[in-house]
């Protein structure tokens, strides 16, 4: 018997290549650097900030539970991925100090007013930022209404699946669905565009 290929979808004009009946396909494209000096990887390794998206899109039958993620805000409160659970968490990964970060802010916090409405709610990782005052600084210049865990070090990166959350690339952006599960790994800055339809087709999902 032929066995059956999965079908992959390229979503004209918005920069993505999405993969479904649970097979994981990320596109390629350039990834120019920030040119900020960003500040090595929790492994010593190089990051890259990344201004082209690439989106991967975990079938329902297959989507890895998201890691525990608990730690300080940027404030130095308690915060906790847990308290999201019920809901369909977008998670955004980003450093002040990073170029593609600042590009794509402003429609992430669009998006994210847009969206509470329909139980969506949006939580950032702020990572390589020894200072939380620089992290803060960022958040007040792009008006961010959502909150990010403070994680220095990379190290709250590390939980994730490397195949959905690369510890080098910045930004990316996760959607996590009602069931605490990773449903879409996007890597690279994204926008309105490109990440909407995406969370709103999970958004739609019955728990």
């Amino acid at each position: 018997m032929r066995r059956a290929v999965p079908r992959r979808t390229v979503l004209a004009g918005a920069g993505l290549a999405v993969a479904v009946a649970g097979c994981l396909y990320a596109a390629a494209g350039p990834t120019p650097q920030d040119g900020g000096g960003a500040p090595p990887g929790p492994d010593g390794a190089a990051v890259r900030p990344v201004s082209v998206s690439a989106a991967v899109v975990v079938d329902t039958g297959g989507r890895p539970p998201a890691p525990v993620l608990t730690g300080a805000d940027l404030d130095g409160k308690p915060l906790s991925l847990t308290e999201y659970r019920g809901q369909v968490v977008v998670l955004n990964v980003w450093g002040s100090w990073c170029g593609p970060c600042r590009a794509e802010a402003d429609d992430l916090e669009r998006l994210s007013g847009q969206t509470r409405t329909q139980g969506v709610r949006f939580l950032g990782i702020n990572t390589r930022d020894p200072d939380r005052a620089a992290a803060r600084s960022f958040v007040r210049a792009h008006g961010l209404g959502f909150p990010s865990l403070h994680d220095p070090t990379g190290k709250l990166l590390l939980r994730f699946p490397p195949a959905l959350l690369n510890p080098q690339t910045i930004p990316s952006t996760l959607v996590i669905d009602r069931r605490g599960r990773i449903a879409v790994s996007i890597g690279g800055a994204v926008t309105d565009e490109e990440l909407r339809p995406l969370l709103l087709r999970v958004a739609e999902e019955t728990a």
